[in-house]
């Protein structure tokens, strides 16, 4: 795991608990405790307000929330899998708002993966369906 990616899953571990210790971060994260100690650090230097100390565990004020810097390729397939689900059984007005969803999922990614969900491993969308229903 790339260290930018771990520091962003320490901020996810630390949102909305009340107190997390180094141990079972380094344990989720498959990494020492020392090397969690010095990206705790690291994060609190780089201005996310982690609170605590080593030997108590961390926190995060309530109401701290840092967004998603950016899916992973299975996280892409999965929101789309979910979307497209919603499309194909939710009804006219789910249909018009998951295919928007679509839409800002794809922009939020970078130029060079914006082809990933039009690629996704799950059925081509609710157009064919359609067209499975209407044969019945």
């Amino acid at each position: 795991m790339r260290r930018a990616d771990r520091l962003f899953r320490i901020v996810q571990q630390l949102e909305g608990r009340r107190l997390t210790t180094a141990a079972q971060l380094a344990a989720r994260l498959e990494v020492s405790e020392r090397t969690i100690y010095r990206d705790i650090r690291d994060l609190s230097v780089s201005g996310i307000p982690v609170r605590g100390e080593a030997g108590v565990g961390y926190s995060l004020p309530r109401g701290f929330h840092l967004t998603p810097l950016m899916f992973t390729a299975d996280e892409v397939e999965a929101v789309v899998a979910g979307i497209r689900m919603v499309a194909a059984f939710g009804g006219p007005q789910l249909r018009r708002a998951s295919e928007s969803a679509l839409e800002k999922v794809a922009l939020v990614l970078p130029p060079e993966r914006r082809e990933e969900p039009a690629k996704a491993r799950i059925c081509n969308g609710p157009q064919n369906l359609d067209k499975k229903l209407a044969l019945s």
